[in-house]
């Protein structure tokens, strides 16, 4: 038992089961809607497959943390001295065996979702995004920008797989009821990817100042490290600017149509967290209160996706 649940922190279970929600909102109050509303239309994402998918999206994103921790583990024992599961509970050569199973697993969802659509992006970029959960863990969360640009748009691609999933036709072979039934999803899909973009750039920042000193001492070209905390708030400041505005105006435009439920979501759930974290943000330097502004941003990323249940 102790060892099950050493695993279920290993593959941040609760992480695992956001990304399940995420894909099952989307599909049920975004894609099934639209389908229903446009007659002729084909639907690629029966019961069966969309499973598929979210078992393959399931299986990359734990594969991803469990290589993460690997290679992190000397810097854990810094920052996160307790929350420490490889070598602590679980051995390396294991999570190592895990990250492969968990990683190969997902690809063989996702080519099985391909040869059922017919549709080969599934597994091309499925399995990019897995090596890319392995570059991020090696390479570019050592190197400034590059690890919270990927992260983030890996968060992205948890809402614009879904999209691709259903796109797979060129468009010059799609009827006009499939046109317009794909174009009904896209609006969407870019806007809650780029939700999920914003609100995981901001969150990586937060991460970086609250690793800052594990990271300094290990080498790592972090924003923290590289610029200092006054810059690297600035730029989670600008973005948490970018997001109060892109969610005020998204609030606006539903207000304006009479559709009131989600606006009050949006701003209880994430102009109100958004607003907390830029007064307290000049003040902040110790990682307890990093710690906590991430756990804003991530009431924030639930609230902002549960928005779909009230969309008209």
């Amino acid at each position: 038992m102790r060892t099950l649940g050493a695993f279920f922190r290993l593959v941040r279970f609760p992480n695992l089961l956001f990304i399940a929600y995420t894909q099952t909102l989307f599909q049920y109050y975004v894609i099934i809607p639209a389908y229903h509303h446009q007659s002729g239309a084909h639907l690629s994402l029966t019961e069966k497959v969309f499973w598929l998918l979210v078992l393959a999206s399931v299986c990359i994103a734990a594969g991803g943390y469990v290589i993460n921790d690997y290679f992190d583990l000397n810097i854990d024992r810094v920052n996160r001295p307790k929350r420490l599961v490889i070598e602590k509970t679980i051995p390396r050569r294991h999570a190592i065996i895990w990250h492969l199973i968990l990683s190969l697993a997902g690809v063989l969802f996702s080519l099985w979702v391909s040869l059922i659509t017919k549709n080969g992006s599934i597994v091309v970029l499925n399995t990019i995004a897995a090596i890319l959960l392995w570059l991020y863990s090696t390479t570019f969360k050592r190197r400034l920008l590059a690890g919270n640009i990927v992260i983030s748009a890996l968060t992205a691609w948890v809402v614009l797989v879904l999209y691709f999933a259903e796109s797979g036709l060129p468009w010059n072979m799609y009827s006009q009821a499939q046109a317009q039934y794909v174009s009904s999803i896209y609006l969407y899909a870019v806007v809650y990817a780029g939700f999920a973009f914003i609100v995981s750039a901001i969150r990586e920042a937060v991460k970086d100042m609250e690793d800052r000193l594990g990271d300094q001492r290990h080498g790592r070209r972090t924003m923290a490290v590289a610029w200092g905390l006054r810059s690297t708030k600035v730029y989670t400041a600008s973005w948490l600017t970018v997001l109060f505005l892109a969610v005020a105006s998204f609030s606006i435009y539903f207000s304006i149509r009479g559709y009131w439920v989600l606006p009050l979501v949006m701003v209880a759930t994430v102009i109100i967290p958004c607003f907390a974290i830029l007064r307290q943000l000049w003040d902040a330097h110790t990682p307890e209160t990093f710690a906590r502004f991430s756990q804003w941003l991530k009431w924030a990323m639930l609230g902002g996706t549960s928005s779909m249940f009230f969309l008209p």
